[in-house]
């Protein structure tokens, strides 16, 4: 199997993840998460780009009520990475820290901790249990570099979320937009 589709099926397997810790169910820094994106995504050692919600080919699907409720409440996906090379180790490690910081603030929740065989990450959310707006993946490999996903809605229900991932499951939506990103973490 490719590794290309087994990045895909690790991708889709943790969202999976997170959606059923959703269902179920923290420290400062002055920085917010999205200064910190707008800061660093001129800077050459961030990979920085924006997914649409319309990337993921759901117009087409023949979606549940419950299914449109959760597609309209998604926005977008906010993409900030640091590919580690030999030059920018010491850049690496304050930023990691920097990074490490701002998602100890108290307004974000603690969903999860994943060590995976690839890299370890971090699934926190801001809002309310029943109304999330953002959900964010923290995902770090100390010999590659970290990345940090930005999942943006409107009061993101946790029991649509599982729908949402019904409907993306039923469209042709094949990972289109997250090459970069899954290139940064390969073996």
């Amino acid at each position: 199997m490719p590794k290309r589709i087994k990045m895909r099926k690790v991708i889709f397997k943790i969202a999976a993840v997170v959606v059923m810790s959703l269902s179920l169910a923290s420290c400062s820094s002055t920085q917010s998460l999205q200064e910190y994106y707008v800061d660093n995504s001129e800077n050459p050692n961030f990979l920085s780009f924006d997914l649409p919600a319309s990337l993921l080919n759901l117009e087409e699907v023949q979606l549940t009520e419950k299914q449109k409720e959760a597609v309209s409440s998604l926005k977008k996906l906010n993409v900030l990475a640091f590919k580690k090379t030999m030059d920018n180790a010491v850049e690496y490690k304050t930023e990691d820290e920097n990074v490490k910081a701002i998602l100890k603030n108290d307004k974000y929740t603690q969903l999860m901790k994943m060590n995976l065989s690839f890299a370890k990450a971090t699934v926190k959310y801001l809002g309310k249990e029943d109304a999330i707006d953002e959900v964010v993946i923290y995902g770090s490999n100390k010999d590659k570099g970290f990345a940090v996903i930005r999942v943006l809605g409107d009061n993101i229900n946790p029991a649509n979320l599982v729908q949402l991932l019904q409907a993306v499951q039923k469209s042709d939506y094949k990972g289109e937009g997250l090459g970069q990103l899954t290139d940064l973490f390969k073996e």
